[in-house]
């Protein structure tokens, strides 16, 4: 029996987006569309999908008003907050309403997969920008800003930025 998927987001193109991700798994199936909260919920009543990916900002029904909605339902739901925030206020706020987990639209591609096999495990996933440490997958092995700190400053003086390629083992200090 198919893994039921139910994705919400007001954007066609976000949606558009996850089903291409998630065709990577073809045991799973997006059972079920919805545009904005309210839809999330009715979805979710007729279909009771395994896993619902739910954006909250969402016109009609936020996706936090929409948990909140599911929570009193009787299904075995589990809720993935995909979200462009970055807030550990937003982290407490959705865990609170009974979201398991929690994946920023921009590490969807590394960590959307994982995060529904551990939800569907029954476990949480609150990766990279979530304000825990549960399932904080490796550091990207990009600059981080305060090692290119020194390159912004040069850049003012010399009026160009030049920055090294992405290496892990990169100390601007050292060059």
């Amino acid at each position: 029996m198919p893994v039921k998927i139910v994705i919400a987001d007001d954007h066609d193109v976000v949606r558009q987006g996850l089903r291409t991700i998630l065709r990577a798994r073809p045991e799973w199936e997006i059972s079920a569309e919805a545009a904005n909260g309210k839809e999330a919920v009715e979805a979710v009543q007729s279909v009771a999908p395994d896993v619902l990916i739910l954006d909250i900002t969402m016109p009609v029904m936020s996706g936090l008003d929409a948990m909140r909605e599911i929570g009193r339902l009787d299904v075995a739901t589990r809720v993935l907050i995909f979200t462009m925030h970055d807030s550990s206020s937003l982290v407490r706020a959705v865990k609170e309403a009974g979201a398991q987990g929690y994946v920023l639209k921009s590490n969807a591609a590394r960590d959307l997969i994982k995060a529904i096999e551990a939800l569907l495990g029954g476990d949480t996933f609150f990766g990279p920008g979530s304000g825990t440490s549960e399932q904080q997958p490796k550091k990207d092995a990009g600059l981080s800003l305060r090692a290119a700190m020194p390159y912004f400053e040069n850049a003012r003086e010399s009026n160009s930025l030049k920055l090294p390629a992405a290496n892990p083992y990169f100390d601007p200090k050292r060059g």
